[in-house]
């Protein structure tokens, strides 16, 4: 039996090990990203390993006339036609899918604390103190301890549900928003609205993805709603927020501080070019209360090797409920 003609692009960078499963389990074709692709390969690929960033739209659906499966490691699809994928019987397989394998994977909770901690506690600039020299604590004292904050919670689902239970932890009172889940079993407070939310806590944590109707929902005005003096740490993605706004708040004082593990437009190819001279960069290079990580969330060793292998089960799943993959 011949192997399903898979094209897997270098930029996602699998583990060693994950490699040599996709060489074992299928032909592969390696391109250094989709900018590569011709009308010949996509003409042959039956598996098709997405990265963010490039579209797997209608028009490129059609161009692969054998595909069966469409492949990402990720946790949203918002780079996949799913509905297309849908009508033609190709199956998508994306850790979106995948919940009872995500609950595993904590790294992306564990790195928001990371940087509550840093941003509340001032590490960075009192680090950066040390390393000139100077060995004095006044100057880097936190307003509170964690444990005499609020925490909000915006988006309850695995992760936000895994931050509100190390919330829980650190003693602070928890409450959070989301439409889409009426109780928690969390030990959070449910709020009805976002403003609302916001208005009342002390940390505002995001954990929502990214779809249309989120796109832009922390706006000028559920900024201005944030109680005076909190902090915003968004894990999720950059498309939620109006960088402006937030810009505007932690320039004025409105905001005490924000971490972004995300940013915006950081999945379009241009990013690389575009993002050392974007306003909210340079405001980082001359404020401490304002932390970027460039997505890291999930960057653990351990994390990536989980979830790529957990996607290769998936595609192997797919094609195994279907008929002979290659007429």
């Amino acid at each position: 039996m011949n192997k399903p003609i898979a094209v897997y692009y270098s930029i996602l960078k699998y583990q060693p090990e994950n490699l040599a499963r996709l060489d074992d389990a299928f032909e592969v074709i390696t391109l250094d990203s989709p900018a590569d692709d011709t009308p010949d390969i996509l003409a042959r690929v039956e598996v098709l390993f997405a990265p963010l960033g490039y579209q797997v739209d209608r028009i490129k659906i059609d161009a692969c006339p054998r595909l069966k499966v469409v492949a990402s490691n990720t946790t949203g699809h918002p780079h996949i036609d799913v509905e297309c994928c849908r009508e033609k019987g190709i199956a998508v397989a994306c850790l979106k899918f995948a919940p009872d394998f995500l609950r595993r994977i904590t790294s992306t909770a564990e790195l928001t604390w990371g940087l509550i901690i840093a941003l509340t506690r001032n590490v960075l600039p009192a680090h950066r103190a040390a390393l000139a020299g100077a060995w004095d604590r006044r100057p880097f004292g936190a307003p509170s301890m964690l444990s005499n904050m609020s925490l909000g919670i915006v988006g309850h689902g695995r992760l936000g549900g895994m931050v509100a239970r190390y919330g829980r932890a650190f003693g602070m009172t928890v409450r959070y928003y989301d439409p889409y889940v009426p109780s928690s079993g969390e030990g959070a407070e449910r709020v009805d609205g976002l403003r609302e939310l916001v208005a009342l806590s002390d940390v505002v944590s995001i954990h929502v993805p990214h779809a249309p109707e989120t796109e832009g929902m922390f706006d000028k005005a559920v900024i201005a709603a944030f109680k005076p003096g909190a902090w915003l740490v968004n894990t999720a993605r950059g498309e939620l927020l109006d960088w402006q706004a937030v810009l505007d708040a932690l320039q004025s004082g409105h905001l005490a501080g924000a971490a972004m593990d995300v940013f915006e437009g950081e999945f379009e190819p241009n990013f690389a070019v575009r993002f050392p001279e974007h306003p909210v960069l340079r405001y980082a290079r001359e404020n401490d209360n304002l932390i970027l990580t460039p997505h890291i969330g999930g960057s653990t060793v351990d994390a990536w090797a989980q979830t790529e292998a957990h996607t290769i089960d998936m595609v192997e799943a797919a094609l195994s409920a279907r008929p002979e993959t290659r007429p």
